[in-house]
């Protein structure tokens, strides 16, 4: 039997579609994916800073940095990386027609994420988050080609779901394995929540 990874993605397959939001679905997307974008990056500029602009996504450079020099990993700073997973899987869900609700910014709803939060002493290397980028490398590439199928796969049930008001579970079941490989790959080399070596397979 495979361990279970530390960081885990499951998504309720829907028995019935909307076929309404569906056809919509591009646009109806576009507010939500503007709140995702304003908590992933915020700029200003005035007469004493011009052209300053700051982050404020994911935290992984100061994550990086308290593991290599304190060999900690603030708990808020954890929490707030996890919510804003949860909410952006919760967003890619809905664009991607694999949920029919719309995506709450704080409730769970049908899409389901664990990520173990690290004893950095005894689970983290300190020195392992300055070159994981280098491992990730081969998922990347994989990535990449399998994300060309994802968006075949959406275009497709796109389609189906106008005809047939489901989504083909095969396909649903794909692209999720897409999304948890996805997930996984950003815990080891991003979110910097495990030194386990993502696994090369679609399902947990």
């Amino acid at each position: 039997m495979m361990n279970k990874y530390p960081a885990t993605l499951t998504v309720d397959y829907p028995e019935e579609a909307n076929r309404l939001t569906v056809f919509f679905r591009l646009f109806l997307t576009i507010p939500i994916l503007i709140i995702l974008g304003s908590l992933s990056y915020q700029g200003f500029t005035n007469d004493q800073f011009p052209n300053e602009s700051y982050w404020v996504g994911i935290l992984a450079v100061p994550t990086l940095l308290m593991i290599v020099f304190r060999r900690k990993y603030p708990r808020w700073w954890f929490d707030w990386n996890l919510q804003l997973t949860k909410f952006s899987l919760r967003v890619a869900s809905y664009f991607l027609l694999l949920r029919h609700e719309y995506p709450s910014t704080d409730e769970e709803q049908a899409v389901h994420v664990q990520i173990e939060y690290p004893d950095v002493e005894k689970d983290l290397n300190r020195w392992l988050p300055l070159i994981k980028w280098l491992f990730v490398f081969p998922h990347m590439i994989a990535l990449c080609f399998i994300m060309i199928w994802v968006l075949l796969c959406t275009i497709l049930a796109w389609f189906i779901i106008l005809v047939s008001g489901k989504y083909p579970r095969s396909m649903f079941d794909f692209v999720v394995g897409a999304m948890r490989w996805g997930l996984r790959v950003s815990a080891y080399s991003l979110l910097l929540s495990t030194d386990k070596y993502p696994p090369f397979r679609f399902s947990e």
